[in-house]
């Protein structure tokens, strides 16, 4: 079965949003067995939409719309595909009812704003099609059926748009697949995509059912392994041996076989299974990699200090670097990584302490020390590790890239950690 994405709004066409949408359908698409074999941005525009939807209702058989769904004049996606669809408009009265329960409690939340009457455009929907509630706004989702053809409207914000899939649309279209498709990932880190990539060269040149399929993530790899088959069971049956096979030959590299699963949410979980206490000591990152680990429900029972020591003064001040190592190695150098943690680890009486400093540019770089230069120390057990990295790109991308791998140098450690007791 053939889907297509399209993607409505003229904010994204002018890159004032980052159309994250098409990212996550894609993915879901996948997982379902879907082929995508278009995806499309369109304005706010009612020609060009009508060329758009017109077009990817003659060549796929499912088409994904998301955004224009709002209460204002230039929403005119239901509108367009209706149009489209043959299907005039009509009032959904449970929408209705959910609209005006929603903009009640608007009001009460903010007596300075007004409600108006152009919200109602809201509760209008195609004629015989399945209306999908939306829990998180006020634009209900909808389902339009005719001649083989299937259209799915979704609002744009997606925090909106992905409840209403997980919600409604994805048993919706599960049903209508003639057979089970069934997804595990493996998520790999300490080792790059090349690498990945040749170490299971064999195993994707002989692959006809399951599939394996590699993601590059920054600072990790997942492996998607795909089987088809009857119901769920069979497809799990068959992709048991291949997991079985990546953990032979990836180890401790892989950190987690579900897809949910971050790779902070499997650091706070080994610290709790080794009842460790963490604290953090960042320069370069600015608190990025605390960040990360307070995402993590629970992560409060492990996590208890973050040192953002920016300054040579602050390292000094509140991490006990000393003043010889600053003059003499500099700030981004191992032996400040190294104090850094190891006064990460005094100054909090945590167990473990992970440290990083580094250049993430764009200027202060020499020759000896150029820009994407990154130190991190490990600290545990009155023992203190260092590593060297040299990251590149922009500022950004630098501080993403040594967040992450500051979170698997910190895996490592807590791993070596367990194996010596």
């Amino acid at each position: 079965m053939i889907a297509e994405l399209v993607s409505v709004g003229t904010e994204i066409l002018l890159g004032n949003i980052v159309n994250t949408n098409s990212v996550y359908l894609s993915e879901q698409c996948a997982g379902l067995g879907l082929s995508v074999y278009y995806q499309t941005v369109v304005g706010d525009n009612e020609e060009r939409m009508k060329a758009v939807i017109s077009t990817a209702l003659e060549r796929s058989d499912v088409v994904i719309l998301t955004g224009g769904l709002g209460p204002t004049e230039d929403d005119l996606t239901k509108e367009v595909t209706a149009q489209l669809m043959g299907l005039p408009l009509v009032e959904d009265s449970h929408s209705k009812e959910l609209l005006e329960k929603y903009m009640k409690q608007y009001e009460k939340n903010n007596p300075q704003r007004r409600i108006t009457s152009n919200n109602y455009k809201q509760a209008l929907v195609p004629e015989g099609s399945l209306v999908l509630d939306n829990h998180n706004g006020t634009a209900p989702g909808l389902i339009i059926e005719k001649n083989g053809k299937t259209a799915i409207l979704l609002p744009g914000p997606p925090n909106e748009m992905k409840p209403m899939f997980e919600e409604s649309v994805y048993p919706f279209l599960r049903k209508k697949l003639p057979e089970t498709i069934f997804s595990q990932v493996v998520k790999i880190c300490g080792i790059g995509e090349s690498q990945v990539a040749e170490d299971i060269q064999d195993l994707i040149k002989a692959q006809s059912n399951p599939t394996i399929a590699p993601y590059a993530k920054v600072g990790e790899v997942h492996l998607r392994i795909t089987a088809k088959g009857e119901d769920e069971k069979e497809c799990k049956k068959m992709i048991k041996p291949i997991v079985r096979e990546l953990k032979n030959r990836f180890g401790r590299n892989i950190f987690a076989t579900d897809a949910e699963k971050s790779l902070e949410e499997a650091v706070v979980d080994m610290l709790k299974d080794q009842k460790l206490t963490l604290a953090l000591a960042e320069s370069c990152t600015g608190g990025e990699i605390a960040a990360r680990i307070v995402n993590v429900p629970g992560a409060s029972e492990v996590f208890g200090h973050g040192y953002v020591t920016y300054s040579n003064r602050a390292k000094r001040k509140c991490l006990g670097v000393k003043k010889v190592t600053l003059k003499t190695d500099g700030p981004v150098s191992a032996k400040c990584a190294r104090e850094m943690a190891k006064g990460g680890c005094i100054f909090s009486d945590a167990d473990i302490c992970l440290s990083i400093t580094g250049l993430a540019g764009p200027g202060g770089g020499t020759k000896e020390t150029p820009v994407g230069t990154v130190f991190m120390g490990c600290c545990y057990n009155g023992k203190v590790i260092t590593r060297e990295f040299h990251f590149t790109g922009n500022r950004g991308k630098i501080r993403e890239q040594a967040t992450a791998h500051a979170l698997a140098l910190l895996r490592e450690c807590i791993m070596e950690g367990i194996n010596k007791k």
